[in-house]
Formats: structure tokens, sequence, C-alpha cells
């Protein structure tokens, strides 16, 4: 009983343990999908047939201001799960709110570098170098449209219902997967942008 009191919020009962075990595991599916994506990316970045390259398409600018936003969210998440812990729910609310926000931002910028790529030639059908591109760039986005909508419906719940065993844990599981998003995002940066911009 002494163990279980000095526990976080979040990881109070056997259930939330179970529920963050769960969510573990489920990343590590996770993993494996943006690991074959990877591979699949390195296999065919040299086949741009008659479209461009990396080097040609890619602007360090905009790519830079993405990674600095989501790894500024991810700071903030940590924020908010710090204040959660601390039993203060509006900065812990707050915090949550401002990385859902920074995490808007990062989208406006992924959709016009999107738009962005098609409007210079190259487009999904354009070589297997730009599909595999956009489709990495694109299923990470995906994650983090889901995330953005996953996120709110917790700060929406904690709002209602406070910060309980219940809110506090789906509001942890959901930090663990903003970070790693962040964490892919990294990867992303190095192997794809700066690679392929050199």
């Amino acid at each position: 009983m002494k163990l279980e009191n000095s526990l976080p919020l979040e990881y109070k009962t056997h259930q939330n343990q179970l529920n963050i075990l769960g969510f573990w595991i489920f990343l590590g599916a996770e993993i494996m999908l943006f690991g074959t994506l990877f591979a699949s990316y390195f296999t065919l970045v040299d086949r741009t047939g008659t479209g461009p390259t990396g080097a040609e398409i890619f602007e360090i600018t905009p790519v830079l201001i993405e990674t600095f936003v989501l790894l500024t969210s991810s700071f903030v998440i940590g924020l908010g799960i710090h204040a959660m812990r601390l039993g203060k729910k509006t900065a812990m609310m707050t915090f949550f709110a401002v990385t859902l926000l920074l995490g808007l931002v990062f989208l406006g910028f992924e959709i016009f570098e999107f738009v962005h790529y098609v409007h210079i030639g190259a487009g999904l059908q354009t070589s297997a170098f730009t599909a595999i591109l956009l489709t990495t760039l694109g299923t990470h986005g995906a994650h983090v449209t889901f995330g953005f909508f996953w996120g709110l419906c917790i700060l929406l719940q904690i709002k209602k219902r406070g910060l309980t065993t219940e809110t506090a844990n789906k509001a942890f599981i959901f930090s663990l997967y903003w970070h790693f998003l962040d964490v892919v995002w990294i990867f992303i940066f190095s192997f794809v942008y700066l690679k392929g911009m050199m």
C-alpha cells in the first residue's frame, strides 16, 4: 500500500499499469511500421527516374521550423505531465493546449510542403523516390493529426472530470505517443532531409 501511494497518479491502479504496458507494446508495432517505411525509403531514395531528387526539392528553412516546433511541443507536454503530477489541473491543461497548437502549426507547414512538392512536379506518381517520400511524411503527418484529436478529447475529459487516476493515465499515455512522434521526426529530419540535401 505504501508503494502504491508513492506512485505517480497515472500509475496508481493495477489497470493503469497494464494500460501503460499495453501502450508500450503498441509503440513497438509502430516502430515496426516506421522501420518498414524507412527501409523502403532507403531502398528507393535513388530511384528518381525523370523526377527531381531530394537535393532539388528539399528546403532547409521550413524543415528547421517544423523540427523546432515539434521538439518544443515535446518539451511542453513534458511540462504538462509534471504539472499533472503536482495536481495543477489548469497548468496541465494549458501545457497540453499549447502542445496541440504547436502540433497544428507543424501540420500547417507539412501541408504547405506537400502542396509545394506537388506544384513543382514531385507527386506520388512522379518516381519511386517521391512516392515513398510522400508516403513516409504523410504517415507521420496522419499520426500527428490523429494525435491532435486524441489530445483534444483528453483535454475535454480532464475539464469535465478533473485529474483522476483514469484521466491522468490517458494523458500520460498520450504524452508517450507524442514523444514517439517527435523521435520519428528526428529520424526523418536526419536521414531524409539532411541526408537528402547533401
